[in-house]
């Protein structure tokens, strides 16, 4: 690219000293704005615990134009501090380390610095890291069995927006996403707990607004004893208020109130 022109000075275009000749000058790298820029490089924060695995990456990505390895880190504490002052574009980060795993850490990137995009580079198949790594915020999940190709690949993909999970974890993933549709859908199934007579009495009662004192004297019951139903109601609902009982008894057509 730079074959074709050599420096140019302020003064190129007025034939001055240093000037380009013209047919040098048409085919200068220029657009409408000026000249054209190359694009920045994506730079990359390297965390592992083996130092070298890390010279490896680093050497690696050396010889790709568009990628520049701007750090690395030992452990998930000093990937959050490198990243809060580099802001790297990708996190090529392991999964197990010392100190602060790579899971733990990714959260704590993603505040410090938000734009970075994190991939998780581990010998680590566990559907569990992989899924606790995609909640922590993890962009890419991939595997160290792949070549060095592919990771210049991944980076690049993520880099661009897009999400990078090897092909074994994004199978195990699917599988997951099943089971959990499936246990969704048993769970609509499962009937709405079973309140017993007297705390169906109490709850309408709840729903015209009494209170406590006044629901006890209507059932002839102790203000203890209404306390207990309120609580066992509750319990039972899995709710945290005296409204929220109503409006979910109502909803599930527990109790109508007319």
């Amino acid at each position: 690219m730079a074959d074709s022109f050599g420096p140019v000075t302020s003064g190129a275009h007025h034939g001055g000293r240093g000037a380009a000749p013209a047919d040098e000058r048409e085919h200068e790298p220029y657009g409408e704005h000026g000249p054209r820029r190359e694009p920045e490089p994506i730079r990359v924060l390297v965390v592992d615990d083996h130092a070298l695995f890390r010279r490896g990456l680093e050497i690696v990505l050396a010889q790709e134009e568009d990628i520049e390895v701007v750090g690395e880190a030992g452990d998930g504490a000093e990937a959050v501090e490198k990243a809060a002052d580099l802001l790297p574009d990708i996190v090529l980060m392991d999964v197990r380390m010392p100190r602060r795993g790579g899971i733990e850490a990714c959260t704590s990137i993603k505040e410090v610095a938000p734009s970075a995009k994190i991939i998780m580079l581990t010998i680590s198949d566990e559907e569990a890291d992989l899924y606790d790594a995609i909640k922590a915020g993890a962009t890419g999940y991939l595997l160290k069995e792949i070549s060095t190709d592919e990771v210049s690949t991944a980076i690049r993909a993520v880099a661009d927006g897009q999400s990078q999970i090897s092909p074994s974890m994004a199978a195990k993933l699917l599988t997951e996403f099943k089971s959990m549709i499936q246990r969704t859908d048993e769970k609509r199934l499962v009937p709405a707990p079973r309140l017993t007579d007297r705390e169906l009495e109490v709850l309408k009662l709840v729903a015209t607004g009494m209170n406590n004192r006044d629901i006890a004297k209507e059932l002839f019951i102790s203000e203890n004893t209404v306390k207990n139903h309120v609580r066992n109601i509750l319990e039972k609902l899995q709710l945290h208020s005296r409204m929220e009982a109503v409006v979910y008894a109502m909803r599930e057509k527990i109790l109508e109130i007319r």
